[in-house]
């Protein structure tokens, strides 16, 4: 486990910095464990399974909920004791939400953007047109949001988030459910987002943060188990990866007899990618690693309980 940056450590002066945050439910269930996290500006990847602790972290982020113990601070803002402070610097899209049935796009982002306390209607008139045509909704301003694709509701979920000009953006799980075109799109708008704000994204899909994210941290179980740049993380599994193809009904026995972190069907055979130090046996090739290996070696090892498999 790469441990997290001491708050007086030079990676402490990045914009978010998260210090052991912990929350645990009414319920007894631990969320989240210790959290620590020094985020810079550009795009932050935070990658994890479905209940790793993702959305909860995020939405103590958000202020929408006070972790149990812990502290975070936004630059000089102690967010914790300023949630007002942080919320007016903050763009949020969440994996679920809303919308009034009916409305146009253009009449609910404007009616969005006076919740947000943009009174001026001019100001508010010029940021709603510029916000709609950067995210491609200029021309079908004027439909309902409730009738829009997943992929434009996304894309106007993202106009809302960057009312206000924020600081910080947070989108959770933005591109689940999107299709290829979608998907590329909307994270094309979020790399343009991310040039000059802090821009969190929490994702299970690995393609996401290794297309976007130059830093990012993989959180399990509430606890963050890695974290740094991609390119360095994925290096520590070099000449640890290798691979074979094998018949689908072999798949249980190498199972059995090696670490196998991932497995792919392909035309009627099975791929296969083996963790070890050296060759697992005949048949099988070095490859270079990828982030989709080192993140699917992380949980494996998580569920063994065996260290990192990039520690070394």
């Amino acid at each position: 486990m790469i441990p997290a940056s001491p708050p007086d450590s030079p990676a402490a002066a990045s914009a978010l910095l998260l210090d052991r945050v912990s929350h645990v439910y009414p319920s007894g269930v631990r969320a989240l464990s210790d959290a620590s996290l020094a985020i810079p500006t550009g795009m932050f990847g935070l990658l994890g399974p479905n209940g790793a602790g993702k959305s909860t972290l995020m939405r103590c982020i958000a202020t929408l909920q006070t972790p149990t113990s812990g502290g975070i601070r936004f630059g000089d803002l102690d967010v914790l004791r300023q949630p007002e402070s942080l919320r007016a610097m903050l763009g949020y899209l969440p994996q679920d939400f809303g919308v009034y049935p009916r409305v146009s796009a253009v009449d609910l982002l404007d009616h969005l953007a006076v919740l947000k306390g943009i009174s001026q209607r001019g100001e508010r008139r010029e940021m709603v047109e510029r916000l709609l045509r950067q995210v491609n909704l200029w021309d079908v301003r004027k439909r309902a949001v409730a009738g829009y694709s997943g992929g434009m509701r996304q894309r106007f979920g993202i106009a809302q988030a960057l009312l206000g000009s924020p600081r910080l953006v947070i989108v959770d799980e933005p591109t689940a459910g999107l299709d290829p075109e979608e998907r590329n799109r909307f994270n094309n708008l979020l790399a343009e987002i991310g040039q000059n704000v802090v821009v969190i994204l929490s994702t299970h899909i690995v393609e996401d943060v290794a297309d976007l994210c130059p830093r990012m941290a993989i959180i399990d179980r509430g606890e963050i188990v890695l974290h740094g740049a991609p390119p360095e993380l994925v290096r520590g599994l070099a000449g640890k990866v290798w691979r074979r193809v094998i018949d689908h009904g072999d798949l249980a026995r190498c199972q059995a007899s090696h670490r196998v972190i991932t497995h792919r069907f392909r035309s009627g055979r099975t791929v296969i990618h083996v963790l070890s130090e050296a060759s697992p046996a005949d048949g099988f090739e070095p490859v270079e690693p990828s982030l989709d290996d080192l993140y699917f070696a992380t949980l494996a090892a998580r569920r063994q309980g065996n260290p990192s498999p990039n520690a070394r």
